[in-house]
């Protein structure tokens, strides 16, 4: 069967106060800081180049992440999709906790053995295995869409997931998987129309970020 080309951009929300605060994200309900707003209008500056009005747009539904799809939505005039799949890795009693904290008490994964249903150490966790199934699962549910051009946005550790899906890595194939990310960065992912391939066009792109001196800079993740 022969699929039509299709495109997925990959955003990750800007600067958010539990940045600036060195606090622990997962759920916590952060916003965007004044320069994270700049930076989503950049990046919605950024993709309405690309992106015609028929161009589904997919957010987490926690705050950063609805404020950016906002600015997005507001220059290619559609409405974003909250959805509780896209949401950053769940760490339990450690959301919004003082980073300090959690590295106290934090237990990293083994070199070996099952890393994808390892224990962390914090009360409330989601083990690596329950963060991915739920962002699959989410995924799935957003390619049903039938918009040829879709925009996701979601937090640096889920894009991980989301491009993992989009290229067919099988769960168990998860466990040490990392795609570097950044805040506020663009990921474009591609089908193309002959091959049917999915290709990984951009890999956390920040390059409509970059400004002139003294206006607002990409910050890590």
């Amino acid at each position: 069967m022969i699929e039509s080309m299709r495109d997925i951009y990959v955003v990750t929300h800007p600067e958010a106060t539990h940045h600036v605060e060195d606090r622990v994200g997962g759920w916590f309900d952060s916003s965007l800081t004044e320069r994270g707003h700049a930076h989503a209008k950049l990046i919605a500056d950024h993709l309405v180049t690309d992106l015609a009005p028929a161009a589904a747009l997919f957010t987490s539904d926690l705050t950063r992440c609805v404020q950016t799809a906002e600015h997005i939505a507001e220059v290619i005039g559609t409405t974003p999709v909250l959805l509780s799949e896209l949401r950053e890795k769940s760490y339990g009693e450690g959301e919004g906790r003082p980073d300090a904290w959690f590295r106290d008490r934090f237990v990293p994964p083994p070199a070996v053995g099952d890393r994808m249903n390892h224990i962390e150490g914090i009360p409330g966790s989601e083990t690596k295995a329950q963060w991915a199934e739920r962002v699959y699962e989410g995924m799935t549910s957003i390619l049903r869409s039938p918009a040829e051009q879709i925009v996701v946005v979601t937090h640096g550790g889920t894009a991980t997931l989301v491009i993992a899906h989009w290229i067919g890595m099988p769960l168990a194939s998860l466990s040490r998987v990392r795609f570097v990310t950044p805040s506020g960065s663009i990921t474009h992912l591609k089908r193309d129309a002959y091959f049917n391939n999915h290709s990984v066009e951009t890999l956390g792109s920040t390059t409509h970020l970059e400004v002139p001196r003294g206006t607002v800079k990409a910050i890590a993740s």
